[in-house]
């Protein structure tokens, strides 16, 4: 029998041990979950925006609980991982608030007696999701497709299966029928099978550009609808008149936060030369103040890195990088003792073609690359395959919002801060960091049906 382990990152722990779901169990549950979607499909919208009131309550109610969870399977600070479970809380509040409108019909003048487009539930998403934010991840989708009159399969990563089992208690605690939200223990083997049965109408995946090719294909070849959000390589810059103190502290917490294993933290720091030495000075002193131990001990900023593997990983691609020419000025070696712990790190001499420039560094790793002025910044800047998020720094706001709406090709473009997700704003890339979107009002209609009724 197939099983897998939940490890404590920071202690080498096993929390738990999953039998992997079979392929007869795997059939019930999708076929359960089709039978609880369709009679929640035909629940009032108003009865579905108080299930969500409770969902956000029930959360709400368990968030040092919530936290503990997150912490201890994949090793984000516990301050952070109570964060994330509060923007669980303001993400059901959000949809409870908005939800019912964003899905409100609309009247559209026609030659028609009436004419209206509505917004219909479509089935079962399924969803494939990562593991380094285990709560928010899966309930960034899940809560507006539930809203919508969906249901939700949810194969998260293996390593955070705690926090998949906990999620789909948590919807049957706030009042969801059974089966709505489900959990299947399986590893990727499983996927084609899951995404081909009828009961499965749409597919949501979060990770790398490999799998969301894989899984696109299999959603194409099967006619699903499908939402990829796959990660960036997202570029920070820094301009002449930018306040250095202001973009290096940004700068540090956006490569930093939740260990630098975030799809949207700053990774290509691309500054002009005029201010480079002064804020590479300025971004070391800020990564290295921040103090790297026990994420569950509060004082402590850094975490580990989920798993060994992933470790390693990083570890390579900083070699590589140095053995192409780059220098470091901040850590860049694995650490003795236990833990999955890697250092604030710092590579200065960054050039295109080298990994930590072209690929994504996923891990406290920030690359200073020095160009000449605007014009260079904006050509590196967009020299990569990404187009997740990304940031410009400069005093002049007009040249600032100039630069974000037709300068810097991502989906998520910010003056004078780091990117992060927002609730009220979409969330998504283009290039190879995916398509569609989640979040806001556009991310809730990306699975549903938008359906025409003309009366003539």
């Amino acid at each position: 029998m197939t099983t897998f382990s939940s490890i404590n990152p920071a202690t080498g722990e096993t929390i738990e041990t999953f039998a992997a779901h079979t392929g007869a169990q795997i059939g019930q549950r999708l076929e359960e979950g089709y039978a609880a979607f369709d009679g929640w499909r035909r629940v009032p919208m108003d009865e579905r925006v108080e299930a969500i009131r409770r969902l956000g309550a029930v959360i709400e109610k368990n968030r040092e609980r919530y936290a503990q969870i997150i912490t201890a399977e994949m090793g984000k600070p516990i301050v952070e991982a109570r964060a994330e479970v509060e923007k669980c809380e303001w993400l059901c509040r959000y949809y409870a608030e908005n939800g019912a409108n964003f899905l409100a019909d609309e009247v559209v003048e026609t030659d028609f007696n009436k004419a209206f487009v509505t917004f219909q539930p479509i089935g079962l998403l399924f969803a494939i999701m990562p593991w380094n934010f285990p709560f928010w991840q899966a309930l960034r989708p899940a809560v507006p497709a539930i809203l919508a009159g969906n249901g939700f399969v949810l194969k998260h990563a293996p390593n955070v299966f705690g926090s998949a089992r906990v999620l789909e208690e948590l919807f049957l605690e706030a009042g969801f029928p059974p089966g709505l939200f489900t959990s299947l223990f399986v590893d990727t083997d499983a996927v084609p099978e899951i995404i081909a049965h009828d009961a499965v109408q749409a597919v949501t995946l979060t990770g790398s550009v490999g799998a969301g090719k894989a899984v696109a294909a299999l959603a194409g070849a099967n006619l699903k609808k499908s939402v990829m959000e796959l990660g960036g390589s997202d570029p920070f810059v820094i301009l002449e008149d930018a306040d250095l103190d202001k973009a290096a502290e940004a700068g540090a917490q956006s490569r930093l936060f939740n260990t630098g294993q975030t799809c949207v933290a700053a990774k290509r720091f691309i500054v002009v030369d005029p201010v480079a030495d002064g804020f590479t000075d300025r971004l070391v002193a800020r990564m290295q103040a921040r103090k790297q131990g026990d994420p569950m001990d509060e004082s402590n900023a850094l975490g580990t890195l989920a798993r060994a593997d992933l470790r390693q990983n990083l570890q390579a691609q900083v070699e590589r990088t140095l053995g192409s020419g780059a220098a470091r000025v901040a850590g860049g070696d694995i650490p003795n003792g236990d833990g999955i712990f890697y250092p604030a790190t710092v590579l200065t001499g960054v050039e295109p073609g080298m990994p930590a420039f072209t690929e994504e560094l996923f891990g406290p790793v920030a690359s200073i690359i020095r160009v000449k002025d605007e014009a260079e910044a904006l050509q590196i800047a967009n020299s990569t395959s990404y187009g997740l998020g990304a940031a410009v720094f400069t005093e002049d706001l007009d040249r600032g919002m100039r630069i974000a709406k037709s300068g810097l090709e991502a989906g998520a473009c910010f003056v004078n801060d780091f990117v992060k997700s927002d609730v009220r704003l979409p969330f998504g890339g283009t290039k190879n960091s995916g398509y569609g979107r989640e979040l806001s009002q556009y991310g809730m209609r990306e699975f549903v049906n938008i359906k025409t009724v003309a009366v003539g």
